[in-house]
């Protein structure tokens, strides 16, 4: 074996040590959790929606309704959607799923507008405050996704500035629900396209990140891309977290399909690995339903129900379930693939 490999197999068992036993650490750790990996599910509830009136938080319009109607239509919508929000936490609660995460269409066009000057800002805020009070004093742990426009790594400056922009709004939402500044409560982006040039990318990357403010860089993550031409688990690892600190959430379903420069173990110990000691290791899973449910799509789409389980290789973790299924899906994987000791929060 020539030394370079011998050194990238010596750093790879390296750092399965670290994990495993900064996770042993976690897992003796008196925090009051359930050592049990916990599930979660994404933006949408379909069983509330589905109710008359519908509950849900992504009531939105058309560029063209925005700008005829304005900020009060907008306005308007936003107090909907975050009088359903408290609800949706609430049903959460209920049925013992302590795992979400927040749409990012609370604020229809909310990058158009400062949320402050909204006419409904003092109900909207106190809907938010009311929200996360309900999540913190039950353990319910909310994260954001934003939208893949969202290039921090892009050379062009105005990519970069409206991505401030957006980023900053999900910090305000979070700063106004009383979330804690930490990868707790997550921001989760992608890296973005590579334009040719990884290294140069991930460095403009960190170069950008020191833009945003405290609010964001607390919270903000990167995760594993589902093309072979963008970023790899370990590749985040290198080239984000070891040089600004950034933990980076494992996606299951995008190390399927993305590049694979490590086995599956030993890219999710380095997700784990880069995760701060007392916050618990974020991780995306879904199925591909180019392989389960329809031939036609891509690979990388997602499935509606769940036909794998999502392996935590022993792992305590917090794992938001990606399917089109929503709280439905999660409801049949627990059947499927837990039993009902598996189910505590």
């Amino acid at each position: 074996m020539c030394a370079a490999n011998l050194k990238t197999l010596n750093l790879i068992l390296l750092h399965k040590f670290h994990a495993k036993l900064a996770i042993l650490w976690y897992n003796i750790k008196k925090t009051g959790e359930s050592m049990a990996t916990r599930l979660g599910y994404a933006c949408l509830n379909m069983t509330l929606q589905s109710k008359k009136p519908k509950i849900t938080c992504n009531r939105g319009m058309i560029k063209r309704t925005f700008l005829s109607k304005g900020v009060e239509y907008a306005s308007s919508l936003a107090l909907q959607n975050t009088s359903d929000l408290i609800e949706i936490i609430k049903w959460n609660n209920k049925n013992g799923i302590k795992v979400f995460r927040i749409t990012s269409c609370l604020f229809p066009w909310g990058s158009e507008y400062n949320i402050d000057d909204l006419p409904d800002i003092e109900n909207i805020s106190r809907n938010l405050s009311l929200a996360g009070k309900i999540a913190r004093d039950s353990n319910q742990r909310l994260s954001f996704h934003p939208g893949p426009f969202n290039i921090l790594s892009s050379p062009k400056d105005y990519v970069v500035k409206n991505s401030y922009t957006d980023l900053e709004m999900h910090g305000k939402i979070f700063d106004m629900m009383g979330m804690p500044r930490n990868h707790w409560s997550k921001i989760n982006i992608h890296v973005g396209a590579s334009y040719g040039d990884r290294e140069g990318s991930l460095s403009r990357f960190c170069k950008n990140f020191e833009g945003l403010s405290d609010s964001v860089r607390s919270r903000l993550t990167v995760e594993n891309d589902d093309k072979g031409s963008l970023y790899s688990t370990k590749m985040l690892y290198e080239g984000v977290y070891r040089k600004i600190g950034v933990p980076i959430v494992f996606d299951s379903h995008h190390f399927e399909c993305g590049p694979k420069d490590v086995d599956y173990e030993e890219s999710l110990l380095l997700a784990i690995d880069s995760w701060p000691k007392g916050v618990k290791p974020q991780c995306h899973h879904s199925n591909s339903r180019k392989i389960h449910e329809d031939p036609k799509v891509a690979v990388n789409a997602h499935s509606d129900w769940y036909y794998k389980p999502f392996n935590d290789c022993g792992f305590s973790l917090d794992v938001v379930l990606e399917s089109k299924k929503k709280e439905l899906a999660l409801i049949k994987y627990r059947e499927d693939f837990l039993n009902s000791e598996s189910l505590a929060a």
